[in-house]
């Protein structure tokens, strides 16, 4: 797969996680990830501490894939997927 495919797969698997996350905080189910959770606290609106660190994760992504590492990047969008399929699920269950 070339560069810019994993990256583009990893960008739309960290809008799925957004939109999922703030679907779980709508029906009152906290979040999961201690890191996100503190850093939802601090900020008033969780789509505020959600954007700021998948800017930060997409910084990432983008240095990866720019300087070569599409096969971590590849294994980290597996994790995401898998992320976000546990997250869809849970939701319509």
């Amino acid at each position: 797969m070339s560069k810019s495919r994993v990256f583009l797969l990893f960008a739309a698997l960290q809008v799925c996680d957004v939109l999922t996350t703030l679907l779980f905080l709508r029906h009152g189910v906290a979040e999961a990830n201690p890191l996100m959770r503190a850093a939802m606290a601090v900020a008033r609106q969780p789509l505020v501490a959600l954007a700021l660190a998948k800017a930060a994760a997409l910084s990432l992504a983008l240095y990866a894939a720019r300087s070569g590492r599409t096969r971590l990047l590849a294994r980290v969008n597996v994790l995401f997927t898998c992320c976000v399929a546990w997250n869809l699920v849970a939701l319509a269950v």
